[in-house]
C-alpha cells in the first residue's frame, strides 16, 4: 500500500509541476487550465505567506522562523502541510518556548517537517487513498516517518508515531506551492 500511496504522491507531484507549465500551443486569447485554475492559489501566496496572513498561524509561523524553515516552505514545492493551529501548540504548553529555543532548532525542524507531506494532496486524494487503504492509509512525512490518516465518523485523524492523535478541521487552503489542512493538535514524529 506504501508503494501505492508514494505512486499518487509523485503523480500529484507532476501534475501540479505540469499545470505550472502554460502549453505555447493555446490559442491567443484562450486561457489555459494552469492559468485559470492557479490565479487564486498565486494570489494567496506561498504556504508561508498564507499562514502569515493568518493569526491563528502565528506560532506555527514563529517556529518556522526559529526553526529557519520560511525560506524551504516558501520554495517551490509543491508541498502539502498539515497546519496546527494557535490552539494547537497551546496543548504543548511550556514545550514550544523549549522547542523555540536556538539550540532546539533540530528538533523544532524535526517536528514541523513531520507536518509536510510532499506533493500536493487535495481532501479528495486523501479520502482516495483511505479507501483504497480500506480505512486507513499511511503517508511518508518530509521528515521521514510516517503518519496514518484514517476516518472517524466523518472527520479525518491523523495518527503519529507516538501514538498521538490529531483531528483535520478544514481542508484545501490553497497557496501558490502547495496546500494546507488546518489540525487542532500538534503532532510528534518518533526520534
Amino acid at each position: 500500500m506504501r508503494n501505492s500511496i508514494s505512486k499518487l504522491f509523485a503523480a500529484g507531484a507532476a501534475l501540479s509541476l505540469a499545470a505550472c507549465a502554460a502549453p505555447e500551443e493555446a490559442a491567443e486569447g484562450e486561457e489555459t487550465a494552469a492559468e485559470g485554475e492557479g490565479t487564486e492559489a498565486e494570489a494567496a501566496g506561498t504556504i508561508v505567506d498564507v499562514a502569515s496572513g493568518n493569526e491563528d498561524f502565528s506560532t506555527l509561523v514563529t517556529a518556522v522562523t526559529a526553526a529557519e524553515l520560511g525560506e524551504t516552505l516558501s520554495g517551490e514545492g509543491p508541498f502539502t502541510v498539515f497546519a496546527p493551529t494557535n490552539a494547537a501548540f497551546e496543548k504543548l504548553g511550556d514545550q514550544v518556548a523549549e522547542l523555540t529555543k536556538p539550540e532546539n532548532k533540530e528538533t523544532l525542524a524535526a517536528v514541523l517537517t513531520y507536518h509536510v507531506v510532499p506533493g500536493k494532496v487535495v481532501a479528495a486524494d486523501v479520502a482516495k487513498l483511505i479507501e483504497e487503504g480500506e480505512g486507513e492509509a499511511t503517508v511518508e512525512t518530509v521528515q521521514g516517518d510516517a503518519l496514518s490518516i484514517k476516518m472517524e465518523g466523518d472527520q479525518v485523524v491523523l495518527t503519529d508515531a507516538k501514538g498521538g492523535t490529531s483531528t483535520v478541521t478544514a481542508t484545501d487552503v490553497e497557496a501558490s506551492n502547495g496546500v494546507i489542512h488546518v489540525i487542532d493538535t500538534v503532532i510528534m514524529p518518533a526520534g
